[in-house]
């Protein structure tokens, strides 16, 4: 079955293997029977060390308008020195959330088999632009025996409430309701405070959803031994990071993962992106693995509203039988559009 329009996604590759897992994305939600009009932007470390650009305000702008955006992988290769420390994160990566205002991350995991989870399914609701990576924060007297260092975390009710609201939202369709605040509530009583409220008053209006609270450590604890425990995790931007990537080594691997960058209010382009690197040792080996990738795509569609595209390719992702080493990129993506 077609889609009944043409949506326009703006595509980055990004670095190593992402145009590869990128292409074998498109190729499934085309074979889904989405239509796609693509445009490639590059950007990531490749174009940074051939001409310095990182990302402006034009060509943010342009991304705005798009419908979604599909990201790959962005990052030098391991021991390649030549790119300063956060010139990549902060200059495009946050850039981009901060600037498209992509205050949801959603992360959900379904634990392959014989994962350390296997069996469970659950989601991680990290918020996206507050938090000590919104860059609050100062150096004194740097490089002397007296230096200062500060970093804040910044934590306010509009952006903590509609983190939540979604968080909710989505515990609420769940066969079994249940949402867990996790953070460290007993130390950083301001900010833990304030989410704690918030979820006490934002709870009140889904009677249907159990609620519950961990402290952060106790959280990495319980993913690895009682993963099952959780529905909805929600938190802040950096137990978000944390947690969500713990989340995917014991549900497989974070080659499964996939990830949303969401902006709900629909004022910008939401990204989909897979939670690894670019794996640059395997570039031209044909044996990226695209599973996140595709997940990445399938959650885009969700977003886009071809529910049913994405549900069939969820279920050609869970049902994938093989070993990706053997089939090799292009062996999985095969089988992935037999399954559709």
């Amino acid at each position: 079955m077609l889609s009944e329009r043409t949506y326009r996604v703006a595509v980055l590759g990004g670095d190593g293997i992402g145009p590869e897992v990128t292409q074998s994305a498109l190729d499934v939600v085309r074979g889904a029977g989405v239509d796609l009009a693509t445009t490639d932007y590059e950007l990531g470390a490749a174009r940074y060390l051939r001409d310095g650009f990182v990302l402006d305000q034009a060509t943010l702008d342009e991304l705005r308008g798009f419908d979604a955006i599909l990201l790959g992988a962005i990052g030098p290769a391991i021991g390649d020195s030549r790119i300063p420390g956060g010139v990549l994160e902060r200059g495009l990566l946050l850039r981009l959330r901060f600037g498209l205002d992509l205050y949801i991350n959603y992360r959900p995991f379904r634990a392959v088999a014989g994962s350390l989870a296997q069996g469970c399914e659950f989601a991680i609701v990290r918020e996206n632009t507050e938090g000590p990576y919104a860059g609050e924060g100062g150096v004194l007297r740097y490089g002397t025996d007296h230096e200062v260092a500060t970093q804040g975390s910044v934590n306010t009710r509009f952006g903590v409430e509609r983190c939540v609201r979604y968080a909710f939202e989505r515990a609420a369709t769940l066969a079994q309701p249940k949402l867990t605040l996790v953070h460290k509530t007993n130390v950083l009583t301001f900010a833990g405070d304030l989410w704690s409220r918030v979820v006490n008053e934002v709870g009140a209006e889904f009677s249907t959803v159990e609620v519950d609270y961990n402290h952060v450590d106790a959280a990495c604890i319980y993913l690895v031994e009682s993963p099952q425990r959780y529905g909805i995790i929600v938190t802040d931007n950096l137990f978000g990071d944390i947690l969500s990537d713990l989340a995917g080594a014991v549900t497989g691997g974070i080659g499964y993962a996939a990830s949303a960058n969401l902006n709900p209010a629909r004022t910008g382009a939401s990204l989909f992106e897979p939670v690894h690197g670019a794996a640059h040792d395997l570039v031209g080996t044909g044996l990226a693995n695209p599973l996140a990738a595709v997940s990445s795509a399938a959650l885009m569609l969700e977003h886009l509203g071809e529910v049913d595209a994405a549900r069939r390719i969820t279920r050609a992702v869970q049902d994938f039988e093989g070993d990706v080493m053997t089939l090799g990129t292009l062996g999985v993506t095969k089988q992935l559009l037999e399954r559709l």
